[in-house]
């Protein structure tokens, strides 16, 4: 990031939300994507429940959800380890409605018809966002010996959850033609050739 010149007005931080997301092979074939989010202020925070020092969460959630190597999700975790209320912690099991979903394009509005409002979590919910890109990455060029796809090892196989769920990968467009047509594993087989 560049620095901000030098005429910007004085910054103080007030807030931080740091959000990982990790993707992992599993011993039995499936795949578990992890998210952990964290919210923390730089002062003390006098919540309606409890008090907070400076640096100290203010949320702390996790989600853990085993996918297929199709990106169904075959099972779902979510944990709130810390939080602003007690009832916050309540509705992780609610999670569960999105077991057999598909990530792909269309799943966040699935997660917000099933666990919008009252039915969910808003910080849980908006984790499912980057685990769901997270899973994507998982599953795209994997090392040798653990290809979901029908593909050569390490060669892109995201399949049709891929379609339409951004402008790069649109049907039609010049990624989802490359793919259909076997174009990018020849690429990337007179890459390796010329290697």
């Amino acid at each position: 990031m560049t620095e901000l010149p030098s005429d910007q007005p004085k910054r103080r931080l007030l807030h931080t939300r740091h959000i990982v997301c990790s993707g992992y092979a599993r011993s039995d074939g499936l795949f578990d994507i992890e998210g952990r989010m964290q919210d923390t202020k730089a002062h003390h925070a006098n919540l309606i429940y409890k008090e907070v020092a400076a640096g100290g969460a203010i949320h702390d959630m996790r989600i853990v959800v085993t996918i297929d190597a199709k990106l169904v999700i075959r099972r779902i975790e979510a944990r709130t380890e810390a939080a602003p209320t007690p009832s916050c912690a309540e509705i992780g099991a609610a999670y569960a409605s999105l077991v057999g979903l598909t990530i792909g394009a269309g799943f966040m509005k699935h997660v917000k018809d099933r666990l919008g409002g009252s039915k969910g979590c808003t910080h849980l919910s908006e984790l499912l966002g980057p685990i769901a890109t997270t899973a994507i990455q998982t599953m795209i060029n994997m090392p040798d010996g653990l290809s979901p796809g029908d593909g050569a090892s390490g060669v892109p196989t995201p399949g049709p959850a891929m379609v339409d769920s951004c402008h790069a990968w649109r049907a039609g467009g010049d990624v989802v033609r490359l793919m259909s047509s076997g174009g990018l594993s020849r690429i990337v087989s007179s890459a390796r050739d010329a290697g």
